[in-house]
């Protein structure tokens, strides 16, 4: 069973956890960084194999194509398992990328491709080459550790633990929390810039080439985005962008397999997962504070998101209204606010120095928190649900009013072109004049005298119409003038 794995590899990982908190001495090697990221490949390895005795039928798209019907050779195994770039560090993979890469299928053409677009390699290499990408990861990872190294002397715990922080302002304070957290991302920037740079010089990076523009792209083993990171307006953007090979890890191992089949994951499934990750990083009180926020505040975002956003969309929720910019900002400024209160206690670590930096900024993202999970079980939610359903169907009913108008003006425009066309058919009779004018003149005629008898049978006193009256009853009856 994989759960034995799971926790086998987690309890040992775990003793290790406990004598580094309890030594406290970081002059020492620390080899739980390793073991880390050998916790994720085992223990994926364990899920693989166990996937592979399943009925296909049975497993998920992303299970079918991880899954291992055949133990793998000791020597791949353990090539896997020790791969030197990503050893101490990550990026974390699964067997099969390995195995893809052994064998250089990774690097195979899809189907239909034109052999000329094939990317360069060197002599009868199969490996594209990949000494540019590798070279730029590798500058941009130092820039990054450089800025931390400057960073770090400005803004680090020593100032929001000290007497000096608490003369700041409010939002001040904020900032500086803000800015911990950016100078202490900037230290993982760089070493996961270093170790991606590594693989993608191995060739294990190469993703395949972009259907647009042709180019190679080495994101296989993307660890960390920056950009994404820093300008998230939505906590499922902000986790998605950090540690993404963790967070696919979390998702594939634990979100998915600890929910139901049939089911969609919920609250549990999350807090199963960031409790998870917790106990992954070790046994520091602040790893436990943020990721058990953090848990609550995806359940709050994805509150926001589903009752609250689509009121600055159209209905459709295909376009934005012009209302939108102003969700955005305010979505970037809580999203960010509310990160660097929940990643202190992961950078303080220790429960008193993290509740006194949480008390210093009046524990703004829990009250936050707390009151929108109080707003969202109040009868509020149903009634932004039974608001979205009201907007949509005025909505639906205007959408089908415009459909309708829109086929009766093409009805109306084919009769036209209709009648066009059986006016064309004559080419003397043009501009519109009926085809024989002296047939209508005589049907005319016949039923205004069919009129009058039938008026002088009900005994009523009328005469057959004559000079102007006659002409203005024949145009009443052919509908235009003669």
């Amino acid at each position: 069973m994989p759960w034995i794995g799971f926790v086998f590899l987690m309890g040992h990982m775990s003793i290790n956890h406990i004598y580094r908190q309890f030594a406290n001495t970081p002059n020492k090697v620390d080899i739980t960084g390793a073991q880390m990221v050998l916790i994720m490949k085992l223990t994926g390895f364990c899920w693989n194999v166990y996937d592979g005795r399943l009925r296909q039928e049975d497993l998920a798209d992303f299970q079918k194509e991880r899954a291992l019907p055949q133990l793998p050779s000791l020597l791949d195994f353990a090539g896997y398992v020790l791969f030197f770039p990503s050893l101490f560090a990550g990026p974390s993979f699964d067997f099969v990328d390995y195995r893809r890469w052994i064998e250089t299928t990774m690097f195979e053409l899809p189907p239909g491709t034109d052999p000329k677009s094939a990317p360069r390699t060197r002599k009868q290499r199969k490996i594209p080459r990949s000494g540019t990408p590798a070279t730029m990861k590798a500058v941009v990872g130092l820039i990054w550790i450089f800025l931390f190294l400057k960073f770090s002397a400005w803004y680090n715990t020593d100032l929001v633990i000290g007497n000096d922080y608490m003369k700041y302002g409010f939002l001040r304070r904020i900032w500086i929390l803000e800015m911990l957290g950016f100078s202490t991302r900037m230290k993982y920037y760089g070493v996961w810039y270093l170790t991606e740079g590594a693989c993608i010089l191995t060739g294990l990076g190469y993703k395949g080439l972009d259907p647009k523009t042709g180019r190679v792209q080495w994101s296989r083993l993307e660890n960390v985005n920056p950009w994404g990171i820093e300008t998230a307006q939505n906590t499922r953007a902000y986790l998605e962008n950090w540690n993404k090979n963790t967070n696919n890890w979390l998702r594939n191992y634990m979100y998915l397999r600890v929910t139901p089949k049939g089911k969609k994951p919920g609250f549990r499934a999350s807090l199963a997962t960031f409790v998870t990750s917790a106990f992954w990083h070790g046994f520091y009180p602040g790893y436990y504070l943020s990721f058990v926020l953090a848990a609550f505040l995806q359940t709050v975002a994805k509150n926001f998101r589903r009752h609250v956003r689509p009121f600055f969309l159209t209905p459709d929720g295909q376009r934005p209204t012009k209302y939108k910019i102003y969700y955005d900002v305010l979505s970037y400024l809580i999203t960010q606010a509310a990160f660097c209160f929940t990643t202190a206690p992961f950078v303080l670590l220790t429960l008193p120095s993290s509740l006194l930096v949480w008390s210093r900024v009046y524990y703004y993202a829990v009250v936050g928190t707390a009151v929108s999970m109080a707003f969202f079980a109040s009868p509020a939610k149903p009634w932004l649900i039974k608001q979205l359903n009201a907007r949509n169907r005025v909505a639906k009913a205007e959408q089908q009013h415009r459909q309708q108008a829109q086929q009766q003006h093409q009805q109306q425009h084919q009769r036209q072109t209709l009648s066009r066309e059986s006016t064309m058919e004559d080419p003397i009779m043009g501009g519109g004049l009926p085809s024989d004018p002296g047939q209508d003149l005589n049907d005319a005629m016949r039923e205004i005298k069919q009129e009058v008898e039938a008026r002088r049978q009900r005994g009523a006193s009328v005469n057959m119409p004559t000079g102007q009256d006659m002409k203005a009853a024949v145009e009443d009856k052919l509908g235009r003038k003669l």
